[in-house]
Order: structure tokens, then C-alpha cells, then sequence
């Protein structure tokens, strides 16, 4: 059992042993923390990032703390922050990435919920207020995330059936892809502790592993509600910046089949998601004529094999 779900256990028990036995035993009301600390991790988009703090300061459960982390920024994001929002918690360190900046932002965080905010998207007003009250509902999950508004180049688009967000035990669902947005996820530090945070070695699905390592072991909940608009085509978007991402999420598949305590049958099905991305990374290599890379994937194949 993982030490959030031990502490969760403890709390309840202290709670009921002080109930009183007289009369009719009341249920008990969740007296739940709702404090929560936003992080915004930014790079050069000073003008995107104002649209997103103002998406913040515009919400219906205010946020006790919004911490700005500047990734190196070379346009005056500092600067901004300082002069139109000097209330908010601008943390600045050289260019490490956004794993490093998130994690940043999550060791100074007061809260005992976090929220990820990526600096290009925006939150609907009543974002955190409808995670708050529905994690008041169902007590003993440690994560929740939302459904969203997919924006592409200024149109929006609709998501396809594979993208179709879900709650619960989705570990098996999330192998294939990523499931879960970071600007959509609200979950208490504890667990993002407790899981290592993001890997700061994976430059891209820094978020679809983190989610692998949390959703093995813990169910999540889902508002099937869109609570973000999320926005994409960037040039500097990671998912631009790199190819063959699945590069990435082979890493990520790899160190999950090194838990010791991860279930056979999610080993096997993890196992089998990974052959099956190496094969198309080395039919990609192939066809680039880049037989290093290709040799490289099918050894990883017949070692897993």
C-alpha cells in the first residue's frame, strides 16, 4: 500500500474514533484541504502567459498561490510579472526544460493541492472549483482531471475517440497514448512526491510517463466536462520540436517493466505496447536509412521478446 493511501487510512480512522457513540452516528462530512497552488512553467511567451494568469486570477475558487516558473526566458517574462502581476510568485532559473521548471514550482508550493497550467492554454472560470467539489464527493482519490476544448491554430477542433478522457483505473488505456493533460490535472503534492515528479530526463512525454508511474498504482477522477481550453500548433510546442516521440515513451514503458511491483498483467500488456513502438520506430529508421537507430530498437525487441 502506497504512503498516501496509508496516510488517507490513518486520517480516517482518527476521524470516526472521534466521533461520539451517542444517538445516531452522523456521516461524516468531508472536511477536505482545498487549498491549492497553481504552476505555470514558461518559456519565452510573455504575451501567451498573461492570458493564462489572467485565466487564474479569473476563477470562482481562488487559488492561495500562483507561482510563475521562467525557464530562461530572454523577453522580459520577469519583468511582466512583476510590473502586472506582482502578486504572484515568479521563480527564474536558467533554460532546464519543463520537467525541471514543474517540479521547480512543486517543491515551492504551499498547497496540498497542486494544478498545472501550461503557459499556452487557458482555464474556464469555475475550473477549480468544480475539481475541489467533486474531490469533496468522492474522498480518497488524489487526482482529477477534466476534460477539454482542443484549439489548433485558432480553430477548434474535435477530438477523436481515442483521445476520449476517463476516470478510474486507466493504466491499460493510458499505455497507448497520453490521457491526461497536464493543464487539466489538480492532485495533492504528496502524490506527485510519492511518484518522483516529472522526469527531467525525457525531453518530451515527460507527462505520459508521470502518469504511467501514478495511474499503476492509484485510480484517478474524471469531470467529463470541458475546463480548458487548450491550444496548439506552436512552432515551439515540444511535440514540434522532436521527432519520433515515441522515442520518449519507449523510455518511459521500459522503466515501468523495471518496477518490481508493477502486476503481471500490466507488465505484460506494457511489454506488448512497447515491442510494438520499437517496430515502428525501426520501420521509421529504416526508411530514413538510419540503420544506428534501427539496430538500437530491434535489440530491444529481441531483449524483450
Amino acid at each position: 500500500m502506497s504512503a498516501v493511501k496509508v496516510a488517507s487510512l490513518i486520517t480516517f480512522c482518527a476521524y470516526m474514533s472521534s466521533c461520539s457513540s451517542e444517538g445516531k452516528r452522523e456521516m461524516p462530512k468531508c472536511e477536505m484541504p482545498t487549498s491549492v497552488s497553481v504552476i505555470i512553467p514558461s518559456y519565452n511567451r510573455c504575451e501567451l502567459l498573461r492570458r493564462a494568469l489572467e485565466s487564474v486570477q479569473q476563477q470562482s475558487h481562488a487559488a492561495a498561490e500562483i507561482i510563475v516558473v521562467d525557464d530562461g526566458s530572454s523577453d522580459g517574462t520577469a519583468a511582466m510579472i512583476a510590473e502586472k502581476y506582482p502578486d504572484v510568485i515568479c521563480l527564474h532559473h536558467t533554460n532546464h526544460g519543463v520537467s525541471f521548471s514543474r517540479n521547480r514550482g512543486v517543491e515551492l508550493a504551499k498547497s496540498h493541492w497542486v494544478a498545472f497550467l501550461d503557459s499556452d492554454d487557458v482555464w474556464l472560470p469555475t475550473k477549480l472549483e468544480s475539481q475541489i467539489a467533486a474531490l469533496q464527493e468522492s474522498p480518497g482519490y488524489h487526482l482529477c482531471h477534466t476534460d477539454e476544448i482542443w484549439i489548433r491554430k485558432g480553430v477548434r477542433v474535435n477530438a477523436m475517440n481515442k483521445h476520449r478522457k476517463r476516470g478510474g483505473n486507466i493504466y491499460l488505456d493510458c499505455l497507448h497514448l497520453c490521457l491526461i493533460s497536464p493543464s487539466s490535472v489538480m492532485l495533492t503534492k504528496d502524490l506527485f512526491l510519492e511518484q518522483g515528479g516529472f522526469d527531467e530526463e525525457l525531453p518530451a512525454c515527460e507527462d505520459y510517463d508521470l502518469w504511467l508511474r501514478i495511474c499503476a498504482d492509484n485510480e484517478v477522477l474524471y469531470l467529463d466536462e470541458p475546463l480548458l481550453m487548450k491550444y496548439g500548433g506552436h512552432d515551439d510546442q515540444l511535440s514540434q520540436c522532436h521527432w519520433g516521440m515515441d522515442r520518449f515513451r519507449v523510455k518511459a514503458l521500459e522503466s515501468m517493466l523495471q518496477r518490481e511491483s508493477l502486476e503481471q498483467q500490466l507488465y505484460d500488456a506494457t511489454k506488448e505496447v512497447m515491442l510494438k513502438k520499437c517496430q515502428i520506430l525501426v520501420n521509421g529508421a529504416l526508411k530514413r536509412d538510419n540503420h544506428e537507430v534501427a539496430e538500437a530498437y530491434q535489440q530491444k525487441i529481441v531483449e524483450y521478446s
